[in-house]
């Protein structure tokens, strides 16, 4: 709908209420792209953001009985996508505390990546971070991570020098730090959460 129609919209959603499939698709057709615009925007994730696009309009259907008092469709409409972001977001930085919450019971650096790597989530982040990294500095972090050799094994497996493993896996350690810190939704959530205060 190129203009606003205030009168037509309610009398869409009037329609809905009673049950009109046919002006629920009219609706769903006018909002889904704008909706999802404004979802993907808020939330940053493009196949999540159609996910929440989908739930808002079947709580639209679900919620049809009350939809006759509604005096603003499109601000109705946008507080429930808005509402679902909130939530998805919620459950992000749920996820994210619990996360950080490992890390700070951690007395160092190191450790907290070592945390990490035990937990199952981080499995696939940690894989394709070691991906960027030399077939070299995979092959000695897999070894000592995953086949648990000690440093002197790995120098003499690889003819690399005990002193040189030991900084790979240094170094390995704090590049999976970085990676799964820049996986992090927090910064997104700050700058959402005060942008829509």
């Amino acid at each position: 709908m190129a203009i606003y129609n205030l009168f037509e919209e309610k009398v869409l959603l009037e329609q809905i209420s009673g049950g009109d499939e046919v002006a629920f698709r009219r609706v769903f057709e006018l909002y889904k792209k704008t909706i999802l615009t404004f979802v993907d925007n808020f939330i940053h994730s493009s196949e999540d953001a159609e996910e929440i696009v989908q739930e808002t309009f079947l709580i639209l259907w679900n919620n049809r009985q009350s939809l006759t008092g509604i005096e603003h469709p499109r601000n109705y409409i946008y507080t429930i996508a808005r509402n679902k972001c909130y939530d998805y977001l919620a459950k992000m930085a749920r996820n994210q505390k619990a996360m950080r919450h490992a890390w700070e019971n951690s007395q160092e650096a190191l450790n907290e990546t070592e945390l990490l790597l035990n937990s199952k989530e981080s499995i696939m982040l940690i894989n394709h971070a070691l991906l960027k990294l030399s077939a070299q500095k995979q092959s000695v972090f897999r070894m000592s991570r995953y086949d648990d050799m000690s440093h002197e094994e790995i120098a003499l497996a690889t003819g690399l020098s005990r002193s040189r493993v030991k900084n790979i896996i240094v170094e390995v350690l704090k590049h999976l730090k970085v990676r799964l810190k820049q996986a992090s939704v927090l910064s997104v959530l700050y700058c959402l959460f005060t942008l829509f205060r």
